[in-house]
């Protein structure tokens, strides 16, 4: 048979849960933190309260956060939403932040609970994985199909053309035509043979 946990017991598991926790009465406004929240963020309750915890929220992010916010409340929908959380020591780290509403033996809507994960590291391995995915990217496009005897480069429309041509044509490359002593030795050569 299940036991029922005191009062007292779910305060603790909230307060030493190993994630941020944060609760929104029915104005939207934030009261209540638990030690993890207050402990990344190294401000107290009372500064966090309402929309105090707002204040630590990056400025880039923090329209969007807003935005899906106030309008997911109004739905009184589940929410998720990525932004960067000021820590105590300054540093802006990447939150992943999970919001749901929650009702009262009543039924009636009381507010949000939420709860928030710090995902900096996932986020900069994504960030990084895309930068080199974007550099392989660029890299590819950079190479050209070129014939191996007469060097001829196969266009993207599948056609060969002479490498003057082309490159003229993809960039602001002008060419002027010489000979080089090995080709003016060979070109000779082959002149004398004919003769």
């Amino acid at each position: 048979m299940k036991e029922e946990l005191s009062h007292e017991e779910y305060r603790l598991l909230v307060e030493k849960a190993p994630i941020m926790i944060w609760r929104a009465d029915v104005s939207m406004a934030c009261d209540y933190f638990n030690e993890a929240w207050l402990t990344f963020t190294g401000r107290s309750l009372e500064q966090e309260r309402g929309n105090g915890w707002a204040e630590g929220v990056h400025p880039e992010d923090f329209d969007r956060c807003l935005r899906i916010y106030t309008s997911h409340f109004a739905k009184r929908a589940f929410f998720e939403m990525e932004y960067r959380l000021c820590r105590f020591d300054g540093v802006y780290r990447w939150i992943f932040d999970k919001g749901v509403p929650y009702l009262d033996a009543a039924g009636r809507f009381k507010g949000y609970i939420g709860s928030c994960i710090d995902v900096t590291e996932r986020i900069e391995a994504r960030e990084t994985l895309k930068r080199v995915q974007e550099a392989e990217i660029r890299q590819l496009r950079g190479f050209l199909p070129i014939c191996s005897y007469c060097k001829k480069i196969r266009n993207d429309k599948n056609y060969w053309e002479q490498i003057e041509s082309y490159i003229s044509s993809h960039s602001d490359a002008l060419f002027s035509h010489g000979v080089c002593p090995e080709c003016k030795a060979k070109a000779l050569a082959e002149i004398a043979d004919k003769r």
